[in-house]
This record gives structure tokens, C-alpha cells and sequence, in this order.
């Protein structure tokens, strides 16, 4: 049976543990130096704590130490990677091609897309040097992926939702020429995502003041049963540097698709134990994206930029009716509650943004009434008070299942628990007690051992033989 690993970031301890408790069967995150994230690092005791939590449900813990490497820093990387090893993590994702000559433990090693895994001739070499898994570039399509499949055992592993940057992956040295911020060292200034004006050679301007490389964010949520198929088995959520209720509803969003598609083909299996129940409905749109993009999956498609702002755009909610001196009037499906934060594009294509300060019905009373709001314009949801309250409280419970037998003879009692991975605990004491006076005791007995308080399981059965 083949399993299917959910792959979901985690900034801090915080937010790994959330993403497992919403699904994931496994996550990433960086120690104090050399991930790709310089302002996402953390200390080894806080990996020990994520892997002890993670390890419960089975699911997995991967390192970053996917910066580019000095030379004076090689004892260093060797040190953090004993630390993370000891720690408990179950990988190590690296970019530097110094690690695989290093003398380090037998830590599984999964090679970032910042290692440009496009050549299957690359990939077997990689194999072939104790690699475990390739993290595939973005930029590849199916028919791509399926032949890298074909031509290697390695893991394969995909970028399925977030950011996308608009250079090939792990090759952009934009941020480092204009600011000495090297992407590569994990401190990358994002110039990417400003405004720049577009001008020919004769110099003339052909577009003004647009986010000309800014492009939206990829969400490959229809496309998972495409991707299975040509051979990917881990499915990656970017985001080291998202806050928590973004990791906690994407996560729980392609927890729920995943499942889906292993309703339907008996034989797949999640990386992971135990299932999932939330207090909300996961749904994309309502957290930080800048619009969507399948990129290249299936093909080079246009309309890939985000040209008018880098900012979350959210959820499209409806267009205004009417508007009055102190309010205007929405046209809109979708329930809008005071707090949220409204946006819409202007005359000059700007993003004006909004906080609601009351609704009545079909009447939204803004914090500030926009100048330059007209009938029939578009308007999104960027900031969901709602589902933000919703996910900053506890908003979902992971739970394995596991059935409990019991045999009472008047020599023993014997007690066996099973949880759904087939792990079994067991116990078999003499029968010292006083026969029951109660005659439901049995139905006593029941409702006790169906009382897990705080712990991780679910009492799915409860059979007591005597």
C-alpha cells in the first residue's frame, strides 16, 4: 500500500505542533542557523519537543540545513547535524553538496529543490550518494514528473500551495546583487515583490509602477489525484514564515482532499495515524494568497503575476449595489461580520483596503468611508475576523483509534488494547475482586475504559468477554 505524506511548515514549535494536531503527516522547520529562513530558526530543545509530539501520530520531523555553505562553517553543520539527529528528527533537508562527504549519523537526507532535481541523470547521482527523497522544482509539469519517476527509486516530493518565486528555484541572486541579501543564505529581501516600471530599449515606458515579477500563489488543490499518479507521494505546503491560522487552515484544507482521494482508491494510505475533526471548514481563500495559479503543471499558462499589488488580495465576496454617504450595499452569498478587513482595486488599479465597523443586512458601514468606491466594484474579504477568532482558539483535535478486549475469569483479568497501526498493549492481573453486586457492571466497566481524559486515542470498541 502506498502511502501519502501531507508536508506542512512550521515556523516555531507552536505552529508545528498545529500542524499535525490539523493534519499533516509530517513537517519542516529550521534550527537556530542555516535554514532558508533566517527569522524562522529555533533551538534544538524546541525540534526535540515537535519530534516527541509528532512521533506520537507517527508523523515525521524534517530539518532545513539547506543554506549555502562556507567553508569556515563546515564543523559548525556537522555539530547541528548530530544535534538534530539526537533530538530525534527524522531528516535532514539539505541544498550544500559538502553535507553528503560530511561524517555525519545515519539521518535520512532529502535534497531541497534548491538543488535543481530537474535531470533524472542529477537525481540518480543524488540517489547514488545516500539521498532519500528529491524535492522537485515548482516549475516542473506531469509529463516532467512522470518520467523522473520512471527513472528513479528515490521519494518524490512537490510543492502544491504558497508563494512562488519568479526565478527558477534556488538560482535567484536578485535579492543578494541589489542588497547583499542572499537568498541562498535564507535572507532574501523579496525584491521580486516591488514595483517596477517596464521600458524598451529606446526607452520608453510601457508599464508604469506594476509588481512586474510579484506572481500569485500556487494552489494545486485540484490536481492531487494528477500528481499521485505521476509518481509524487509527498505533497509540500510553502510558508516557514506564515503565522499559525494560515498553517492551521491550508493544512486542514489538503488533509481533507487527501482523505478524499483515499476514500476512493483503497490503496493509499496517510504517512500517518490517527484522524482529524475541526471547528471550521477549511477553505483557501480565506487566508493570506495573492490569487491563485496552477503554474506549469499542465502547461505554461499567462496571467501568472500578481501585477497590481504582492499583498493578499482574500476571497472574492461580492460587488457593491448602492453606496451612501456613510455606508454602500453589497451584492454578496457570503456572511460579513464586523471586524473583517475589505479590499477592492481602485480607478488606478490600487488595492484599498477597509476595516468593517458594522453590518446591517446588506448595508456595510466601513471604519472609514473609501473616496473612490463605485457601483459594481469588486469586492474581497483579506481579513476574516471570523475564522481568524475561530483558528487562534483551539479548532481542531487529533485522535487514533483503538479497540479494547477484555477477558474476566475467576482466575484472571486480562486487558488488550489495539490501536489502529496494530500496536498492542497488554496487561493480565489475578481476579482478587468481590463478584459485583451491581448487575449493569459490565456497562460500568464499559463507560470507564471509554474515558481516554487528555491522552491521543478514541475508544472505537469496547468487547468484554466473562
Amino acid at each position: 500500500m502506498t502511502e501519502l505524506e501531507l508536508l506542512a511548515p512550521a515556523k516555531d514549535l507552536e505552529t508545528g505542533i498545529a500542524a499535525i494536531t490539523h493534519g499533516a503527516d509530517a513537517v519542516y522547520i529550521a534550527a537556530h542557523k542555516f535554514g532558508a529562513r533566517e527569522k524562522a530558526g529555533n533551538p534544538i530543545e524546541d525540534i526535540a519537543e515537535l519530534c516527541h509530539f509528532a512521533h506520537a501520530y507517527h508523523a515525521r520531523v524534517y530539518v532545513t540545513v539547506n543554506t549555502i555553505i562556507f567553508d569556515s562553517e563546515l564543523k559548525e553543520v556537522q555539530e547541528l547535524i548530530n544535534q538534530i539527529y539526537n533530538a530525534g528528527a527524522d531528516a535532514i533537508i539539505i541544498q550544500d553538496f559538502a553535507i553528503l562527504a560530511m561524517d555525519i549519523p545515519p539521518i535520512a537526507i532529502h535534497a531541497s529543490t534548491q538543488m535543481h532535481n530537474t535531470d533524472p541523470n542529477h537525481i540518480n547521482f543524488l540517489e547514488k550518494n545516500g539521498v532519500s527523497r528529491i524535492v522537485l522544482p515548482r516549475e516542473l509539469n506531469l509529463g516532467e514528473i512522470s518520467n523522473i519517476r520512471s527513472k528513479t527509486k528515490a521519494e518524490l516530493e512537490f510543492f502544491i500551495h504558497g508563494a512562488l518565486c519568479v526565478s527558477y528555484s534556488g538560482q535567484c541572486y536578485m535579492s543578494y546583487s541589489l542588497s547583499g541579501r542572499s537568498a541562498n543564505r535564507g535572507a532574501c529581501a523579496q525584491p521580486c515583490r516591488l514595483a517596477y516600471d517596464l521600458v524598451d530599449e529606446m526607452g520608453n515606458v510601457l508599464v508604469e509602477n506594476k509588481h512586474l515579477l510579484s506572481l500569485k500563489d500556487i494552489n494545486l488543490s485540484s490536481h492531487l489525484a494528477d500528481l499521485i499518479r505521476a509518481g509524487i507521494t509527498s505533497f509540500k505546503i510553502e510558508g516557514r514564515l506564515k503565522d499559525i491560522t494560515y498553517v492551521k487552515n491550508i493544512t486542514a484544507h489538503y488533509s481533507n482532499l487527501l482523505n478524499n482521494f483515499i476514500g476512493l482508491n483503497q490503496q493509499y494510505k496517510r504517512a500517518s495515524s490517527g484522524k482529524c475533526t475541526y471547528t471550521f471548514t477549511p477553505d483557501p481563500e480565506r487566508t493570506f494568497n495573492r490569487g491563485f495559479t496552477t503554474h506549469f503543471i499542465n502547461s505554461r499558462k499567462p496571467n501568472q503575476a500578481s501585477l497590481n499589488t504582492p499583498k493578499s488580495v482574500g476571497k472574492r465576496i461580492g460587488m457593491v449595489d448602492r453606496i451612501y454617504r456613510n455606508y454602500f450595499c453589497i451584492n454578496s452569498a457570503e456572511t460579513i461580520h464586523n471586524g473583517d478587513g475589505l479590499c477592492f482595486f481602485n480607478s488606478q488599479n490600487q488595492l484599498v483596503g477597509f476595516r468593517v465597523n458594522k453590518v446591517d443586512g446588506d448595508k456595510v458601514f466601513p471604519n472609514q468611508m473609501p473616496t473612490d468606491l463605485t457601483i459594481e466594484t469588486t469586492i474581497y474579504r483579506n481579513e476574516d475576523f471570523e475564522l481568524e477568532q475561530t483558528l487562534n482558539r483551539k479548532s481542531a483535535e487529533r485522535k487514533v483509534d483503538c479497540n479494547i478486549d477484555v477477558s474476566i475469569t475467576a482466575n484472571n483479568i486480562r486487558l488488550s488494547i489495539e490501536d489502529e497501526d496494530g500496536v498492542i498493549a497488554l496487561i493480565e492481573i489475578p481476579n482478587g475482586f468481590d463478584k459485583a453486586k451491581n448487575p449493569n457492571y459490565l456497562d460500568t466497566i464499559e463507560n470507564q475504559l471509554r474515558k481516554t481524559g487528555d491522552t491521543i486515542f478514541n475508544v472505537n470498541r469496547v468487547n468484554i468477554e466473562c
